[in-house]
């Protein structure tokens, strides 16, 4: 009798932690289309929802894919977001989209990594050169590849990746994600650019350089 209230305990702890561990948990209605003023709002599920009867075609479309983003920047990309907070129709559906733009000779998307977010990336236009590093407890493995017009890689969810355009015309990519809102975290950005600034002690150490190396990485964030 023990052994079977054991079984029933483990069982519905396995049924909660598939909840507490769970990315964009799956919608309980048709949809639930975000809305930021909430005196229309009647359900939340992610964001506060439209009322159903008020939704209209719109809220499910995003227009821009077709405008090429600005690459002059210091790092040669642009990224181009439909996430929830751009189609709000996005919201409790668990996928979302980018268009990211790189310049010719060296274009960018740097190291980063999207914490609640698988990303799967097709070439429209040009030849990037892909990888993403795998976790500690994987020996920080690197899976890299030149993709070419037509060719897709995945980069699955937080782990450190990048593209970069290694031909001599722009390049175009689109890329979706496992989530309404992955979120972006530029690896050089969060570490010599947070707000407030890092411990340069922490990072010295971290990095095993001069703290006055730490500093003059930080004056370029």
């Amino acid at each position: 009798m023990k052994s079977a209230y054991f079984l029933v305990a483990f069982a519905l702890l396995a049924f909660a932690s598939s909840f507490v561990f769970a990315y964009d948990p799956s919608p309980l209605q048709d949809f639930c289309v975000g809305i930021n003023d909430t005196k229309n709002g009647v359900f939340v599920n992610g964001k506060f929802c439209k009322d159903p009867k008020l939704v209209i075609a719109e809220d499910f479309f995003f227009s821009g894919f077709d405008k090429p983003g600005n690459t002059s920047n210091a790092v040669g990309s642009a990224v181009t977001p439909a996430f929830v907070e751009q189609l709000l129709g996005l919201n409790t559906l668990g996928v979302s989209l980018v268009r990211i733009d790189y310049a010719p000779n060296g274009g960018l998307n740097p190291p980063h990594t999207h914490p609640r977010g698988t990303e799967i990336l097709v070439v429209q236009e040009g030849t990037l050169y892909v990888g993403f590093v795998s976790s500690n407890d994987d020996g920080n493995r690197f899976f890299a590849k030149v993709l070419n017009k037509g060719d897709i890689f995945v980069f699955p969810i937080g782990m450190i990746h990048f593209q970069l355009n290694i031909g001599e015309t722009p390049a175009v990519a689109i890329a979706g994600f496992s989530s309404q809102n992955p979120g972006t975290i530029v690896i050089a950005n969060a570490v010599f650019g947070s707000n407030p600034r890092i411990n340069p002690d922490v990072l010295a150490k971290a990095f095993m350089l001069d703290k006055n190396v730490i500093k003059y990485l930080e004056s370029y964030f």
